[in-house]
């Protein structure tokens, strides 16, 4: 028997699959943020409040469906590989965080 839903958005528990779209939805606008796994883990926890292992179960369903994909995005957020003037610069999680909450309340 299903529950009865008392709130607007799916949860995990009245609507699993919409939920996991949601949470995939999620992992993707953190891709285009530049973020890494454990970088989205931490903001969809915090933001919208997304338990850590929901988000990365659906992470690594995702890596296994686009592996090539996710081969190249992984070499390509590397900390080396961000230059800002020439020169090579540290990833900034606080931006990072401030970009997401803003995407997150659209």
């Amino acid at each position: 028997m299903r529950r009865i839903q008392s709130h607007k958005l799916p949860c995990l528990h009245c609507q699993p699959q919409g939920f996991i779209k949601i949470v995939h939805h999620l992992i993707e606008r953190c891709i285009l943020f530049r973020m890494g796994r454990d970088d989205c883990m931490r903001t969809l926890a915090k933001h919208a409040n997304i338990h850590p292992t929901v988000t990365f179960t659906v992470w690594e369903e995702l890596l296994k469906e686009n592996k090539i994909f996710f081969q190249a995005y992984s070499r390509s957020i590397l900390p080396s590989n961000i230059v800002l003037n020439g020169q090579p610069q540290e990833t900034n999680d606080i931006d990072c965080y401030g970009r997401t909450q803003t995407l997150l309340r659209r």
